[in-house]
């Protein structure tokens, strides 16, 4: 992996490796990040920098990697908030009074996968080991989201619901977010059955662009269908980006549900908007 492209950049702290969006580095008043494997405590097939999966470690080597990221965030753990993700199109809207549910007190919530708020200190987190990160963020009215887009959530369209409730609750306009998505499987990693691919086409036969038949199997192009998505609920083209980076084909850099068969951790997208 280079350590700097038109995509992303790699920041390298140490032991600590972990990524950013050029586009977004401008914002002097927001901090971002997508978590390599790279950089924290954990040992084993979830080395090192393991933030989930606490059957695979310990308590204590997980909360030590959120305060690590915590570090690298220019904040503490207990001003995170975590997602309870299960594959659903459910975004909450998050304040300090949450602040530390799912990392230094329990979660109180179940069935989130996306987080967005306006409030500042305060850092916003959802998990990965192959599915979709969405970063979204409006500098004009100061707001930021995150989304696990898996092909679950990205067929139920969980982008469009985040660009919904920016522009319902806080009156973004479309126009003026910028989003981009993490490592994540690529086209030609993420092959599928006939019922997935049947079901993303029964969702939009526009779909159609973004899959290709491999004998019995199908490949989708998610992150193309991501941005397939924002483009339609108004977000402009210059506004989207793509680290593009593969979690299964960059698997010694990142976990990947696939590329090690189910033994993995998690790493992390995190956003905040600094005080």
């Amino acid at each position: 992996m280079k350590q700097k492209t038109e995509n992303y950049q790699l920041h390298i702290d140490g032991d600590r490796q972990y990524l950013t969006f050029p586009g977004l580095d401008e914002f002097r008043e927001l901090r971002h990040a997508f978590t390599t494997r790279h950089g924290g405590v954990s040992s084993g097939f979830v080395s090192t920098w393991n933030f989930g999966e606490p059957e695979f470690d310990s308590e204590e080597n997980i909360l030590r990697n959120f305060e690590i990221l915590a570090e690298v965030m220019g904040t503490t753990a207990d001003k995170m908030v975590l997602t309870y993700q299960t594959h659903t199109v459910n975004i909450m809207k998050v304040t300090k009074d949450d602040a530390g549910r799912g990392v230094t007190r329990p979660w109180g919530y179940t069935d989130v996968d996306g987080l967005v708020t306006d409030e500042k200190d305060l850092t916003i987190v959802t998990t990965h080991a192959d599915c979709n990160s969405v970063f979204f963020y409006d500098p004009i009215k100061k707001v930021i989201g995150l989304a696990h887009s898996g092909w679950k959530g990205t067929l139920g369209g969980i982008s469009r619901e985040m660009v919904d409730i920016m522009t319902r609750e806080y009156g973004c306009d479309p126009k003026d977010i910028i989003a981009g998505t993490g490592p994540a499987l690529c086209k030609d990693c993420f092959e599928v059955d006939a019922d997935v691919e049947e079901a993303f086409m029964a969702a939009d036969p526009e779909y159609s662009q973004f899959i290709e038949t491999r004998g019995v199997k199908y490949h989708i192009d998610l992150k193309a269908i991501i941005r397939h998505d924002l483009m339609k609920k108004g977000l402009k083209e210059e506004n989207l980006m793509d680290m593009e980076l593969c979690t299964k084909c960059e698997k010694d850099n990142f976990f990947s549900h696939r590329g090690h068969k189910g033994k993995r951790g998690l790493m992390v997208a995190a956003m905040r908007l600094v005080e």
